[in-house]
């Protein structure tokens, strides 16, 4: 993530509008405006493979899988982020002419080197945030191993990691994907 760093505020909806009809994808926090840096292979095969077999579960289900380009707006903390992978079931979010989810139950980053400090840091502390999250999962873009941050029944936040030859649980979807399903063709 690089910063555009000017000396001004940049509204909300003065970020939207923007963009709307950018060529690239910039994220949003509290006024300042990131611009998304660009993947590699491996992580670009990580996030299809995951997208995928996410879509396929969720298929008949009334939740809905994004992936890289939908925004998640995070109203609290006044901020906007494109994850790698959300996954969002309530009917509030069924705007079709909307580019934005206020409401994911799962949201998944692919971790880089330039941007998993700020994934594990500020960008989950306001995930946080979002009354309906239910796991934050961070992937890991150059070995098999898989993060997930669960919100318990009190609240609270658990952690879980997954490594070689496990099957990562994402409760909040019923789904269990074997590890190198995540991985294949990396």
């Amino acid at each position: 993530m690089i910063s555009d760093r000017s000396n001004f505020y940049v509204s909300p909806e003065n970020y939207l509008d923007g963009e709307r009809v950018s060529p690239i994808r910039h994220e949003y926090r509290q006024g300042e405006i990131f611009t998304m840096a660009g993947g590699t292979q491996a992580h670009g095969t990580i996030v299809l493979n995951l997208a995928t077999l996410v879509r396929m579960h969720l298929r008949g289900s009334k939740c809905r899988a994004f992936s890289e380009n939908m925004k998640v707006c995070i109203e609290t903390v006044n901020a906007y982020y494109y994850p790698d992978l959300l996954v969002t079931c309530d009917e509030r979010d069924r705007h079709p002419d909307r580019d934005f989810i206020q409401y994911p139950v799962l949201v998944l980053e692919v971790l880089s080197p330039s941007t998993e400090a700020f994934d594990r840091g500020a960008k989950f502390t306001d995930y946080r945030k979002l009354e309906t999250l239910r796991e934050y999962v961070l992937v890991s873009g150059d070995r098999p191993q898989v993060e997930c941050y669960r919100r318990n029944n009190n609240g609270k936040w658990e952690f879980q990691a997954y490594e070689t030859g496990d099957r990562v649980d994402f409760e909040s979807l019923n789904l269990k994907i074997e590890i190198s399903e995540i991985y294949e063709d990396i």
